[in-house]
């Protein structure tokens, strides 16, 4: 339903599908210098070496494990969707477009002399043990999922020989892996659209892939609720309605986005961000802004897409700059607690309109995903600020990461961590709890024509009751 764009960041509960690739482009630096570049490059965390050439031109990636090394994406470096630069004596620093903050690149003195193999093994066993070396070395959640991921090698691998058959190979790595309840978790083996048995996409356990009947019940509730007439829409060909904006008769606005993502069938950063900006530039505009006496942004079900885009929302809902949270990477392959130095991401009034500094009352749930969660995350620095109304969310934050397995199957997994801004705290796995607990998109509220959550929003908006972010302080829901 959301597929990947720009910088790797949508839901794999969203995705059955693997990623597209990615340019990325040299910025800040004069053409001059670009050839600088030029060399091999290992990331900090991400289990990645780099090497680009061609005069700064192109950027090949090598991905890498402790038992080897399989060639990933080249790509040509164009203006387009990524920054590339350099940050230093033997460093750089790499950005893409449509994710937050940066990875840090070191330069060495060659490959690893894994990348120079022309031919990996490509056998089952060959498979089996990239797939779960990958996991063991990037993977930070094992504790808090309560895996043993040794114990998991030991009673699979020996379950692997020469003869494994692909469909046994597959069902062994996705039990495996399916136990992590985790929405940022994929393995595909081919086109999922033409056989969905050939894609896997781990989710809560609690937060089943949604149905068509579901998001067919949810379009109707919201539209009764709020007026269908009533609901301006924007988005082009299959990202129609992606973005929908209610003027509502008591005075407040109703915001609702189904994610950050392919917004046009462009499938391009660029042209979501331009879709975005229209949007947001006729929902703020100077008159709204004045007289809307509340703002309920929707967010219930998003299922991710960009974090750039979701800060891109934020932005239009403050009049002062604020960090948003802290980013980092595992960075250690035999230490899960190990990271990345945590890099400030910041949240900065819009400067090409009017921003919105009004009360907002924000609904999530379980099918709040991914950037859907870190805009969540956000809004909790917002002053005034911001009260969360609904369930939990989803509980999973990080970037995926990509890879490929020597058989040519692909696979993704999560390898950072967003944490408070103030406490450290991360909301990984249990995700980030309301103020005031209602129901959301359940059979009882569908069956009686109820949407508590919406109800409960404007409620307190037309009471102008204090706004209020209890987690961003004590972590204690609110009633």
């Amino acid at each position: 339903m959301i597929t990947p764009v720009g910088g790797r960041r949508t839901a794999a509960l969203f995705l059955a599908s693997a990623a597209a690739l990615t340019t990325v482009t040299v910025s800040g630096t004069p053409a001059s210098a670009v050839g600088t570049l030029d060399g091999v490059w290992r990331m900090d965390g991400y289990g990645t070496v780099v090497s680009v050439e061609d005069g700064g031109r192109r950027m090949r990636e090598y991905e890498t494990t402790g038992i080897g090394c399989l060639p990933g994406d080249v790509t040509e470096l164009t203006p387009t969707t990524a920054t590339l630069e350099p940050a230093g004596p033997g460093r750089a620093r790499l950005g893409w477009a449509g994710s937050v903050g940066h990875r840090t690149l070191r330069r060495v003195a060659a490959l690893p002399t894994a990348c120079g193999d022309p031919q990996p093994a490509q056998d089952p066993r060959a498979t089996f043990d990239t797939f779960w070396r990958t996991y063991a070395e990037n993977y930070p959640f094992f504790a808090m999922k309560g895996v043993d991921w040794q114990a998991v090698r030991d009673r699979y691998r020996p379950q692997v020989t020469n003869q494994t058959t692909n469909d046994e190979l597959f069902s062994i790595l996705t039990k495996m892996v399916e136990p992590l309840h985790d929405g940022h978790t994929y393995l595909t083996r081919g086109d999922c659209g033409a056989k969905p048995d050939n894609c896997f996409g781990g989710h809560r356990a609690d937060t089943p892939f949604p149905s068509g009947e579901l998001i067919k019940k949810i379009d109707a509730s919201i539209a009764a609720q709020v007026g269908a007439d009533r609901l301006q829409e924007w988005g082009q060909g299959h990202g129609k309605g992606k973005i929908a904006f209610a003027e509502l008769p008591d005075g407040t606005g109703y915001l609702r986005l189904t994610g950050f993502v392919n917004y046009t069938d462009d499938h391009t950063f660029e042209a979501d961000s331009a879709e975005l900006d229209r949007a947001l530039d006729a929902v703020f505009t100077p008159r709204r802004v004045r007289s809307l006496r509340g703002l309920v942004l929707d967010l219930r079900f998003n299922g991710g897409g960009s974090d750039r885009l979701g800060l891109r929302v934020a932005e239009r809902l403050t009049d002062r700059p604020y960090t948003a949270y802290l980013k980092q990477a595992r960075n250690d392959p035999r230490d899960p607690g190990k990271f990345t130095p945590a890099e400030p991401v910041r949240v900065r009034p819009h400067q090409g309109g009017p921003v919105y500094t009004g009360p907002v009352a924000l609904l999530t749930g379980r099918l709040t995903i991914s950037a859907g969660e870190t805009t969540t995350q956000a809004l909790m620095g917002r002053a005034p600020g911001v009260v969360r109304i609904g369930q939990n969310t989803n509980g999973s934050f990080s970037d995926v990461l990509e890879r490929r397995l020597p058989n040519g199957w692909r696979f993704g997994l999560p390898n950072e961590v967003f944490r408070d801004a103030g406490t450290g705290r991360s909301y990984d796995g249990e995700g980030i709890a309301p103020d005031v607990r209602v129901p959301v998109f359940t059979d009882a509220e569908f069956l009686a024509g109820r949407d508590s959550a919406l109800t409960e929003a404007r409620r307190r908006l037309a009471r102008g009751v204090p706004q209020t972010s209890g987690l961003a302080a004590t972590g204690v829901p609110r009633a």
